[in-house]
C-alpha cells in the first residue's frame, strides 16, 4: 500500500502521482492520507504524519510530498524504519514519524533528468512504486541519512500550534493536564478557557478546550470555527496552563 499526504489540493498533481505509481505497478493500492496540508507548510505535514501513520498496515509506503524545497540541494530520500518505508524530500516532514518508528536504512535517490519543479513525479512516486512492489533500498540510491531534524517547540506549558483542522478546531501539542479550566496565552490573545471532555458539553459560542484524537489540547467553538476568531497560524508559540 502506498499512502499519500501532499499540499497538492485539487491540483491535477495528485492524479500524474497515481499514473506513474500505477505505471510501474499496476497491482498499486494507494490511499489518500491528506492532500489539503497549507502550501508549503512542513510542520503541519510533519504533525499529520506523525500522528496517523501508525493506523494503517505495517510495510505501507509513506509518499511525502511537500516540498517548497524542489529542485534545491536537498535530498530526495527514501527511509526504511522497523514497520514502514517514508518516501519524499529530506525537508523534515518525514523525521519524527520515521524517528518514532524506529530508523533502519536510509538511501539517496538520484536527481539526473528530474523536473526542478515536480520531483514527486520523477522521483518520488516512482521510487514508492519500486518499493510497493518489492524492490530493496539499495537497488534505489547510495546510503545516506535524514539531516533535517524537525522537532516542535515544547517547553513546560509552552508549546505551538501545529494543526488548523477543516472545523476551525486550533491544534496544539501541549497535553491535557486534568485541569478543569486553563490560561491561555500568546502574542494574539489572553484568556482562561474552561476545559470539555465533548463539543457537546461545551456552551455555544463560547471558545473552550477538549482533548482531540492526537491526545493534546485543542481550542475549539462549538459548530463553529475558533480559528476565524483568533487568527492564530500553524507555527505560533502558545501557552496553556
Amino acid at each position: 500500500m502506498i499512502a499519500l499526504i501532499t499540499d497538492f489540493g485539487n491540483s491535477e498533481n495528485t492524479g500524474v502521482i497515481k499514473g506513474v505509481i500505477y505505471s510501474i505497478n499496476d497491482n498499486s493500492k494507494i490511499i489518500d492520507l491528506f492532500h489539503y496540508i497549507n502550501p508549503h507548510n512542513i510542520k503541519e505535514a510533519a504533525w499529520i504524519l506523525c500522528k496517523n501513520y501508525k493506523f494503517f498496515p505495517k510495510k505501507t509506503v509513506f509518499l511525502c510530498i511537500v516540498d517548497p524545497g524542489v529542485g534545491t540541494k536537498r535530498q530526495c530520500i527514501a527511509v526504511r524504519t522497523k514497520n514502514y518505508y517514508f518516501v519524499g524530500p529530506d525537508n523534515g516532514l518525514m523525521y519524527k514519524a520515521a524517528e518514532e518508528d524506529g530508523i533502519i536504512e536510509a538511501v539517496k535517490l538520484p536527481v539526473e533528468n528530474a523536473s526542478m519543479t515536480f520531483h514527486g513525479r520523477d522521483i518520488f512516486a516512482r521510487a514508492a512504486a519500486k518499493l510497493e512492489k518489492g524492490i530493496r533500498m539499495n537497488k534505489l540510491g547510495k546510503k545516506s541519512e535524514l539531516k533535517t531534524k524537525l522537532d516542535f517547540h515544547l517547553k513546560g506549558g509552552k508549546g505551538e500550534v501545529v494543526r488548523i483542522d477543516n472545523f476551525g478546531n486550533i491544534i496544539t501539542n501541549l497535553p491535557h493536564l486534568n485541569k478543569k479550566s486553563y490560561d491561555v496565552k500568546s502574542e494574539k490573545l489572553s484568556r482562561k478557557l474552561r476545559f470539555y471532555n465533548t463539543y457537546h458539553e461545551a456552551p455555544d459560542q463560547e471558545l473552550f478546550l477538549i482533548k482531540g484524537s492526537s491526545d493534546t489540547l485543542e481550542i475549539s467553538l462549538k459548530n463553529a470555527s475558533a480559528s476565524k476568531k483568533l487568527k492564530l497560524n500553524v507555527g505560533d508559540i502558545i501557552e496553556i496552563s
